[in-house]
């Protein structure tokens, strides 16, 4: 579980390090700040900032946990924004992020949970905010085997981008089928010439259904059986072949698919490892499938892809318009309260 978002309260949580959004003379502030002081004792705790006290915007420094569950908190001074400096603004928060996760690697943590630093009380807005958490979280990863987590508190403090939501909502409305609405079969003879016009423009448009992008040829082999063979080869095989084919190695593709080394190292030794849906269709992301290729791969691990799936629909946006940024898309399946992709 290289990174994900929850929804938590930041002081429960059961890592090796949480980051405090801290102020550069580490005294217990408001939101995030006080609430770790308190859980972690606020007179043990101030005792332990004030040896470190002061730090510069964009540093990081390390203390004990005390009463929390993490071992460690790790001081991260955010900036304040200034709408009118935002290179400095940008630089600063990077930094903050990029020293907490040197301070975590430094003291041996395997986990670290963040806040989204700056976004409260400093009055960072908070899509743009999360914008550079994931972006250098997903440097960072790149060379790095750490579990991260970013924690909000309520949805309030998670914007995604209102460009981005407002595309997938709208493929959304025009592709996702609730299980409640009424069937082909059930339509009176009005509504089913009407279906049988909108088709006929479509097909003279030369629109494709989308839907039917999930059947399987006929008769002609698509280009990926040609390079899989056997239609009933194994998930594992055809992800290994998949990678060659890529070019890709195997690090890049567990890492772009945000897993774990040992899942990923399960998968490729064992031959009959029948991998979660959410994982495979990661897997199918960091190799950049075109979407039949996604569902060919889906079908050797027993899944596919469906309409009446939220998740699913969502998933198919994201690959349909080439777009594999997995942290991307887990950030828009965590604003529909969806699962993540991943390990």
């Amino acid at each position: 579980m290289p990174f994900t978002i929850i929804r938590n309260d930041i002081t429960k949580m059961k890592v090796d390090a949480i980051v405090n959004a801290a102020n550069t003379e580490l005294r217990m502030g408001g939101g995030v700040c006080e609430a770790i002081f308190k859980a972690a004792g606020v007179n043990e705790l101030q005792e332990a900032c004030n040896k470190l006290a002061p730090i510069k915007t964009g540093d990081a420094v390390i203390t004990s946990g005390f009463r929390l569950p993490a071992k460690y908190i790790i001081h991260a001074a955010g900036p304040v924004y200034r709408e009118w400096n935002a290179e400095q603004n940008e630089k600063h928060l990077r930094a903050a992020y990029t020293n907490s996760l040197k301070r975590a690697v430094e003291n041996k943590c395997k986990s670290i949970a963040f806040p989204l630093i700056s976004s409260g009380i400093y009055g960072y807005p908070k899509d743009e905010a999360l914008q550079v958490a994931t972006s250098v979280i997903q440097e960072f990863l790149v060379n790095h085997d750490i579990d991260v987590t970013l924690v909000v508190f309520d949805k309030s403090a998670f914007t995604v981008s209102r460009e981005l939501l407002g595309a997938v909502e709208s493929y959304i409305d025009e592709h996702y089928v609730d299980t409640h609405q009424i069937r082909r079969g059930q339509l009176i003879d009005v509504e089913e010439r009407a279906f049988y016009e909108a088709d006929k423009d479509y097909r003279r448009k030369g629109i494709p259904d989308v839907s039917k992008m999930f059947v399987p040829s006929v008769g002609v082999p698509s280009s990926l059986d040609v390079l899989m063979g056997k239609l009933d080869e194994p998930f594992s095989r055809t992800l290994l072949r998949l990678i060659d084919a890529k070019g890709k190695t195997d690090v890049e593709v567990y890492k772009r698919a945000n897993l774990d080394r040992k899942l990923f190292s399960k998968i490729r030794n064992n031959k009959g490892y029948m991998p979660s849906k959410r994982t495979a269709i990661a897997l199918a992301v960091a190799l950049e499938l075109s979407l039949n290729e996604t569902g060919d791969l889906l079908k050797r691990a027993g899944y596919a892809l469906s309409h009446s799936q939220k998740f699913d629909v969502i998933v198919e946006y994201f690959i349909v318009r080439g777009k594999y940024d997995i942290f991307k898309i887990n950030e828009v399946l965590f604003e529909y309260d969806q699962p993540l992709l991943g390990g």
